[in-house]
């Protein structure tokens, strides 16, 4: 039996429209959810919007509406991007729901049961952008001398009565985790910073504001609200069902993995697995941090203005060329950068000129010569079977190995260089010519490149869905051979046909510079 497979985002924070940076984050998922769903497993894929905490409620206020009209003003608009990318997730939560409310008190109970909360003062230094609490050890010191956390945001000195949860306690079983298992944190960066972490010494976490009341109210002290972090992480849990013991939770917790930015690994890596372990729960499998999207170098910030609309560039290079982008450029874990430039360039030489014009190629020359549709009867050559395994070990071994390990970058530059064969085929065997001097050795190679065009749609269809299925639909192939099995299964097709082919990637023009 195939195990199922839970992958989660980070649920987005949404106190602002959506930017480049969660677009990146919800495709990476999605195509990770569309890959092992052709794996043939029963995958859960869950995102969403985190609601509460002081940032939303000053944000909410410097507006002049409730924190609830801005949270599903903006959580709209979260969904929007979700559907407008193509991102087939099953699960849209938002933290404001009962559901969830209900959920983030079961685990308190259940931390509290277990002896790991205890009510006491807290003073220290506290981000309202992060929704986090820092050491004096960890700040910096900003260009006016001001304090700043780690991540350059202001802090502030806040004194409260509030909950603490014994995190000390779990020092040892966390590094125990780690040791045991070196795949929970990915990449090893951010698994090596977590360590360095929590062998320096964990402290007792402060988690209830009474400063604010917009949040999920702590079970039996009402004037408390739970701190965002422990409502935020437990959504993972609330989709599930979770305290109920259904069907979907018994199948797909402990989830497969938690796919977050590099910037909130400390809740996800330290806090959430504590917390499990408190309340009694398993600790997810694996915790992956993705970098940074940078807009030609620099970080995108609601703060410093230059934040991108996802949607805008969705609709002008298309829907699947940005999602080929993002997963092609850019290393997952690392940073990488993106700009027009880089956009067109890579989007022109590898979607347009290689593959889309392989395909189009390929089938417009069918649907011309042989519109009726061929068997191959000639023998199959040394040139032939030679580019059938290149691709075959493309699609079936090199990108599905890499796919698996979230290693997008590798697995695309795999099938890329197996499109690079097709296209060098193409011109050694110039169907075009043999029309005239061998027809049946022309079909040979016509239907030896539908086998790798086939091949490649498939392999490829997880990053660009819907040119896939154009390209699919165009060579004639049902649907319930759209699949790796399938791919490793047949290497060859039968009766070949082409129904009505289009191109799927128009070549990009370079804007023209104003005053130019």
């Amino acid at each position: 039996m195939v195990e199922p497979y839970y992958i989660t985002t980070a649920i987005s924070y949404p106190n602002g429209p959506p930017h480049i940076g969660h677009a990146y984050e919800a495709i990476a998922a999605d195509v990770a959810t569309r890959f092992q769903r052709l794996m043939g497993r029963e995958v859960r894929f869950q995102t969403g919007t985190d609601e509460h905490g002081l940032k939303m409620a000053q944000k909410a206020r410097d507006l002049g509406k409730t924190p609830l009209e801005l949270a599903s003003e903006m959580s709209a608009l979260f969904r929007a991007m979700c559907d407008g990318l193509n991102v087939s997730y099953d699960r849209f939560i938002r933290t404001t729901e009962d559901a969830h409310h209900r959920a983030s008190q079961a685990i308190w109970q259940a931390m509290e049961a277990n002896g790991d909360l205890y009510l006491d003062r807290y003073e220290g230094w506290y981000s309202v952008r992060d929704e986090a609490y820092y050491d004096e050890s960890e700040l910096v010191e900003g260009e006016g001398g001001e304090k700043l956390s780690p991540q350059g945001t202001p802090v502030e000195w806040t004194v409260e009565e509030s909950w603490f949860f014994k995190l000390s306690k779990y020092q040892e079983p966390l590094l125990a985790l780690y040791a045991e298992h070196p795949e929970f944190i990915q990449p090893d960066s951010r698994r090596n910073e977590v360590m360095r972490f929590v062998e320096g010494g964990l402290r007792d976490l402060s988690v209830s504001r009474t400063s604010f009341d917009w949040g999920v109210k702590v079970p039996g002290n009402e004037e408390h609200v739970m701190y965002v972090w422990v409502d935020a992480l437990t959504n993972y849990i609330t989709g599930l069902g979770y305290p109920e013991d259904t069907e979907e939770f018994r199948k797909f917790w402990p989830a497969s993995v938690h796919l977050i930015g590099k910037d909130i690994v400390r809740f996800h890596a330290v806090y959430w697995p504590a917390f499990l372990m408190s309340a009694g729960l398993a600790v997810p499998k694996q915790i992956f941090a993705h970098g940074f999207l940078l807009n030609r170098g620099q970080k995108e910030s609601k703060s410093l203005g230059n934040v991108t609309d996802p949607m805008q560039l969705a609709e002008r290079y298309g829907v699947d060329t940005l999602r080929y982008f993002l997963l092609r450029e850019v290393t997952f874990g690392q940073d990488g950068s993106y700009s027009t430039e880089a956009i067109i360039t890579r989007a022109n030489a590898e979607l347009a000129n290689s593959f889309g014009n392989l395909a189009q190629r390929v089938m417009s020359f069918i649907a011309k010569n042989c519109s009726e549709g061929f068997t191959a009867s000639a023998p199959v050559l040394k040139a032939d079977a030679d580019l059938r395994a290149k691709v075959n070990a493309a699609c079936v071994s090199e990108l599905p190995e890499a796919f698996g390990k979230l290693s997008f970058t590798a697995g695309l530059e795999a099938w890329m260089q197996a499109v690079y064969a097709c296209n060098a085929y193409v011109d050694e065997q110039a169907p075009w010519a043999l029309r005239k001097t061998d027809p049946e050795r022309m079909e040979r190679v016509l239907a030896t490149l539908c086998g790798c065009i086939r091949d490649l749609a498939v392999a490829i269809s997880p990053v660009t869905p819907a040119a896939s299925a154009k390209i699919l639909d165009a060579l004639c192939i049902p649907g319930d051979a759209r699949n790796f099995a399938a791919l490793a299964q047949d290497n060859a097709l039968g009766a070949i046909r082409v129904d009505s082919p289009t191109p799927v990637f128009p070549r990009l023009e370079m804007p023209v510079e104003e005053g130019a």
